[in-house]
């Protein structure tokens, strides 16, 4: 979803939490390595702000009152985090959570979590750009594509109709 975001430069599927020797799908998916599955985005401040990535992240990518889960995605590894790498991102996390938090927006309490970032491991390929790679496959269709339109319909102006693909965005690197 990230990709379709005005300012993206790359949104890479990766693991965050846990140590680098069990970060692969098979070993994070039984849920007892610390890792989250993540996605590391890299903007353009001068394009899109840390807040209205924010703003997608918790209106639109999904549910952050789900604890340990994402839709039809269950376990420790499919957990609310932020992973914030400068204490002005730390910040301006906490205080979004807070906002949301007292706006009564949400029915429930927000479970997101906001730690440090101690290490990214990007995710095998086969995982990068999933959505593109597999349009059709049910879990696309049914968890994805909405996600998608959402933020077209929710967010205009920083939607953009070619997305960012990592591995366009990687080649040119």
């Amino acid at each position: 979803m990230f990709e379709h975001v005005k300012g993206v430069v790359s949104a890479e599927s990766g693991y965050t939490g846990g140590e680098a020797g069990t970060a692969d799908y098979g070993t994070v998916s039984g849920g007892n390595t610390g890792h989250a599955e993540s996605v590391r985005v890299v903007y353009d401040p001068a394009q899109v702000s840390y807040d209205q990535l924010l703003d997608v992240f918790f209106a639109v990518a999904h549910d952050p009152t789900q604890l340990n889960r994402q839709g039809p995605d269950h376990g420790t590894q499919y957990r609310s985090a932020i992973w914030y790498t400068t204490p002005a991102q730390q910040q301006a996390a906490q205080q979004f959570i807070a906002r949301l938090g007292k706006s009564g927006t949400l029915k429930q309490r927000i479970v997101t979590t906001v730690k440090p970032l101690g290490g990214f491991y990007p995710a095998e390929d086969y995982h990068q750009d999933y959505y593109f790679k597999h349009p059709d496959a049910a879990y696309i269709v049914y968890n994805d594509v909405p996600k998608v339109k959402a933020l077209q319909r929710s967010f205009p102006k920083l939607w953009r109709d070619q997305p960012v693909r990592l591995v366009a965005a990687t080649a040119t690197h």
